[in-house]
């Protein structure tokens, strides 16, 4: 039996603004926005060729504070253009760091939950 992680929870304080955050500055692609009541609002937001999604939004049971999730990860295959589209987009993104385990760039979404982009190295 295969065991895929697919959805996580970001807890944002202002849903509109972090989806136009995570749409237009960061390139996911927005595949739900459902009202499901006065109090409840799920939205799904994917990374491009991700098989894992985030969900943003209100009544969600989470009680995590916005801006307290960090270490969410993106991988891709080549650091310097995702960081040159991320800094393109409007995005606050940190230069690229090298170490023997990869190159990444960091950045942070409008309350503070920290993300972190891999380019992983070649593998013999």
């Amino acid at each position: 039996m295969d065991w895929r992680l697919e959805l996580v929870v970001v807890p944002v304080s202002d849903v509109d603004r972090a989806k136009a955050f995570y749409t237009e500055q960061v390139g996911f692609h927005a595949d739900h926005d459902h009202r499901v009541s006065d109090t409840i609002r799920f939205v799904q937001l994917t990374p491009r060729g991700s098989a894992c999604s985030i969900a943003i939004g209100t009544g969600l049971g989470n009680n995590m504070k916005p801006g307290s999730l960090q270490g969410l990860q993106l991988v891709v295959s080549d650091i310097h253009a995702a960081r040159a589209e991320l800094t393109e987009r409007g995005v606050r993104v940190s230069e690229v760091q090298e170490f023997p385990w990869g190159k990444f760039v960091f950045f942070s979404d409008p309350d503070g939950n920290g993300w972190s982009v891999q380019q992983i190295p070649v593998r013999n």
